[in-house]
C-alpha cells in the first residue's frame, strides 16, 4: 500500500468511540478507507488518504485529545 498515513491517539472509552465516529465521517467524505490498529501505547488510526489523516489529526486537537502523527 506504500507509506502508511496514521495518527496515534491516547484515548479510551467514550473518547475513543468519538474518534472512531469522526474517523468514519472524515474517511467517508474523502471516499477513502480507514482502520485502527493497536500501537505500543495508544490506538493507531490509519487512513488511505493523507488529507483525511491531516483532517483527523486536526479534529483530535480540537477535541483536546493527545495524538502523534506518523
Amino acid at each position: 500500500m506504500g507509506t502508511e498515513k496514521y495518527v496515534i491517539v491516547y484515548a479510551a472509552g467514550k473518547q475513543l468511540d468519538l474518534l472512531r465516529s469522526e474517523a468514519f465521517r472524515i474517511a467517508k467524505a474523502a471516499k477513502a478507507g480507514w482502520w485502527t490498529d493497536r500501537a505500543e501505547v495508544g490506538t493507531k488510526f490509519c487512513f488511505e488518504d493523507a488529507k483525511a489523516k491531516d483532517t483527523f489529526a486536526h479534529a483530535c486537537n480540537n477535541f483536546g485529545i493527545t495524538c502523534r502523527e506518523g
